[in-house]
C-alpha cells in the first residue's frame, strides 16, 4: 500500500454507515432502482436542481414554495399525494428543463440525510448512468471515498453493489483499498459487467418493479452506463450539476 493514495470504503447498507470516517471523506450515494439515476437523467436533461427530501409531507410543502416538482416513491410505487413519481424516463427535457426537483424516495434520500447527520461535508450521487462522471470526479478530488448502498429498508442488495464494483474497477489505481466489501463488489462486477441487464432478473429489486408496475425500461436505463454523464453535486441543500 501506498500512503500517499487516499483509501476506498464501500458500505454495503446505510445501517453499516456510522462504522465510516465521513467527515472528510467523498460520500457517494448510490440508490441504482431508481433515485440515483433519476437525480442523474434530470439534471442531465436540464433540471435547475434538486431537493432530496425525506417526507412526501415535506416534498410538496417545499415544491409548493418554490412553484417545484414533488415527486418520489414509497416502496417502489409513486408515493401517495404525488403526481410525479421516481422514474428516470420521466424526466424528459420537455417537461423538467430548468425547473426545480423536490424529490423523496424509500431508501436513497434517506441515505443521503444520513450521510449529513454524519459530518459528509462532500457529497455526490452515483448510478450507471453517470458512472464515468462519478468516477472522474473521484480521481480528480483525490479524497478519502466512502462508497454508500442505499439497499433496501436497510437491507443489502446487488444493483448498488453492482455499480460500488463498476466504480471501484475503474479508480482502483488511484485508491488505496483495503476492504472486503469493497473485494466484494468488484469481484460481483468483474462476473456480470457484460450482462448487468440480463442478469437483472436475478435481483429482488427488479421484481419489485417489473413484476409488479413493468418498469423494464427503467431497469434498462439505470443499469446502461453513462446515459445521463453529469455529476451532481449536494451543495446548500440542494443537488446540482458540478462541472470538472
Amino acid at each position: 500500500m501506498q500512503p500517499n493514495k487516499p483509501t476506498l470504503h464501500t458500505c454495503f447498507s446505510p445501517s453499516l454507515l456510522h462504522l465510516y470516517d465521513l467527515t472528510d471523506a467523498v460520500v457517494v450515494i448510490i440508490d441504482v432502482f431508481r433515485a440515483t439515476s433519476t437525480i442523474a437523467a434530470a439534471l442531465y436533461n436540464g433540471a435547475k436542481h434538486i431537493i432530496p427530501v425525506d417526507s412526501v409531507a415535506k416534498a410538496i410543502e417545499i415544491s409548493k414554495r418554490i412553484d417545484g416538482v414533488a415527486a418520489g416513491e414509497r416502496d417502489g410505487k409513486l408515493a401517495e399525494g404525488l403526481q410525479h413519481g421516481n422514474s428516470p424516463l420521466e424526466y424528459h427535457k420537455d417537461f423538467i428543463e430548468n425547473k426545480t426537483l423536490v424529490l423523496t424516495t424509500t431508501n436513497g434520500t434517506k441515505l443521503l440525510q444520513m450521510a449529513l447527520d454524519n459530518n459528509a461535508k462532500t457529497i455526490i450521487t452515483g448510478s450507471f448512468p453517470n458512472l464515468t462522471a462519478v468516477c472522474n470526479f473521484l480521481i480528480t478530488q483525490n479524497k478519502n471515498v466512502v462508497l454508500g448502498c442505499a439497499g433496501w429498508k436497510d437491507r443489502f442488495n446487488l444493483e448498488d453493489t453492482l455499480f460500488a464494483g463498476a466504480v471501484i474497477n475503474k479508480v482502483k489505481e488511484q485508491f488505496i483499498i483495503h476492504c472486503d466489501s469493497s473485494l466484494t463488489a468488484e469481484l460481483l462486477y468483474e462476473q456480470h459487467k457484460n450482462s448487468l441487464v440480463d442478469f437483472a432478473p436475478n435481483l429482488t429489486h427488479y421484481h419489485r418493479l417489473v413484476e409488479r408496475f413493468g418498469l423494464i425500461e427503467d431497469i434498462k436505463f439505470c443499469l446502461t452506463p453513462d446515459g445521463a454523464n453529469v455529476l451532481p453535486l449536494y451543495e446548500d441543500g440542494k443537488l446540482v450539476s458540478f462541472s470538472l
